[in-house]
């Protein structure tokens, strides 16, 4: 770039399974892409807000590997200006630490060492855009001075769910963990506490300098990473995938405990703005109306003698009676119901199905895959009934099943279908019986959406039966 003016580049963090916000956020689903009333996801807000910022260009994401495809379709439904994104793939997660490094020396690459990175956590809600954007200005500014800044929100209440930050203006004086309630109290009163929001304003060769001196292995185990990468380049895209056998060696740590505790270069910008971390379902809650009686409804809900309880509920009638001061969450495959002082425990039953195995915590009954969706409909003893959705000119793998039959029928749209040696054209209302042990690929070749229903049926139905021959993602 010829610009002598520096970089601004946001970098937005998309990773954490937000498991306190069970059963809408699961592993392959997690919080960034909840949606909130509006119809817009906290992954979209957060894109929309980076791109509104004065100078930038281009916006870089660090995800794991398995979201990108859904990430991609998130942006390209509001990105409308056809902002320039580019993407780091982590194969698994290694908290925020590795991601900045990751990210500083995407940016030292590709825009030198005296860009800015501002990184923004992706499931993060900030409702206030004029003030974000006049705290970027002055982090920015801060930034330029060799400054590692952080974003501290003004406390409203006395919350044990954030770190503080003890601060005289824009000079930090210490990092405070999660305080108990009569310490939380004591900081509110004080006005000298602000909670830590987890956003971070420095350059690029600031980044690098302070990982190197007070977390050389994390720099250098990314740098062994990036080094062994392997790197697309479009012509308003980029995206490097960094691979899974030296990623882990990667240390799995924090920004604020590698960097932002250590370091004396570090300051904070106060700020009122909108913020926040959507933690639980009472703070997702809090975005909601309440009525006269204190309940706050997302969808249809019935009360008689209820207060204080938050319902989300899109596709069902919830009703309550005579109960007060409970969530309670509807999705197809799985209800939540918690007492509202108890909210932050919800991550103990997604912990429990994990242990288990059960597909509850990790994926919802409409599964987003890099081609477009499935939903399960029905499944029992030996059968599995789905809706298959294929974006146009998307391919499904070259595949085969040990274990299970499918029987394919196209409901609308056309399907472009390899089934064993055969290759041909299926339309609307036919359809296709492909064996177990058959080599087999979907695909639409038409312009509008390909819907199927596909009915399996076997010995064993679970989704890790495929051998891959061919995959134009790049899957195994």
């Amino acid at each position: 770039m010829t610009n002598s003016s520096p970089k601004l580049l946001p970098v937005i963090l998309s990773g954490g399974a937000g498991t306190r916000l069970w059963p809408v956020s699961r592993e392959q689903h997690p919080k960034p892409f909840m949606q909130l009333a509006d119809g817009q996801s906290l992954l979209q807000k957060t894109f929309l807000r980076a791109a509104a910022l004065p100078g930038v260009v281009q916006i870089l994401t660090v995800t794991n590997r398995d979201l990108v495809f859904k990430t991609k379709d998130e942006y390209a439904e509001v990105n409308a200006a056809a902002q320039a994104t580019a993407f780091i793939l982590e194969p698994f997660g290694r908290n925020t630490a590795p991601a900045l490094a990751a990210a500083a020396l995407w940016a030292e690459e590709h825009l030198g060492p005296e860009a800015t990175l501002l990184v923004l956590a992706a499931d993060h809600l900030i409702t206030k855009q004029a003030e974000f954007t006049a705290a970027v200005s002055q982090a920015s500014a801060l930034a330029a001075q060799g400054k590692m800044v952080t974003f501290g929100i003004q406390p409203t209440a006395p919350d044990t769910g954030f770190g503080y930050i003890e601060a005289e203006g824009n000079t930090v004086l210490r990092f405070v963990e999660k305080p108990t309630l009569d310490k939380a109290t004591e900081y509110l009163q004080s006005e000298r506490y602000l909670w830590n929001s987890g956003i971070f304003c420095l350059r690029v060769d600031t980044a690098l300098r302070q990982l190197a001196e007070h977390a050389p292995v994390v720099l250098e185990s990314v740098r062994d990473c990036y080094r062994a990468s392997a790197e697309m380049q479009g012509e308003n895209f980029a995206q490097v995938e960094l691979p899974a056998e030296s990623f882990e060696a990667v240390p799995d740590i924090s920004i604020d405990y590698a960097l932002m505790e250590k370091s004396a270069q570090v300051a904070v910008v106060p700020c009122d703005i909108g913020w926040s971390d959507i933690g639980s379902w009472n703070a997702l809650s809090d975005l909601q109306a309440a009525d006269s009686q204190g309940n706050r409804i997302l969808g249809e809900a019935l009360i008689h003698d209820a207060r204080n309880c938050y319902v989300q509920s899109p596709e069902r009638i919830v009703g309550l009676v005579g109960v007060h001061d409970l969530i309670v969450v509807d999705t197809p495959d799985a209800v939540l119901v918690a007492d509202r002082k108890r909210a932050q425990d919800v991550k103990q039953i997604a912990a429990q199905l994990k242990a288990s195995g059960h597909d509850a915590y990790k994926i919802h009954r409409e599964v987003h895959r890099p081609w477009g969706t499935y939903t399960v409909l029905e499944e029992g003893e030996r059968f599995k009934i789905k809706r298959i959705e294929v974006k146009p000119g998307a391919t499904l793998s070259l595949q085969m099943h040990h274990h299970r039959s499918e029987h394919w029928i196209v409901v609308s749209g056309i399907a472009r279908v390899i089934n064993g040696d055969n290759a041909f054209l299926l339309n609307t209302n036919e359809s296709t019986f492909i064996p177990a042990g058959h080599m087999h690929r979907l695909e639409n070749p038409g312009v509008i959406n390909l819907v199927m229903i596909e009915v399996q049926s076997g010995d064993y139905l679970g989704e890790d039966d495929i051998v891959r021959f061919d995959d134009v993602y790049g899957r195994a």
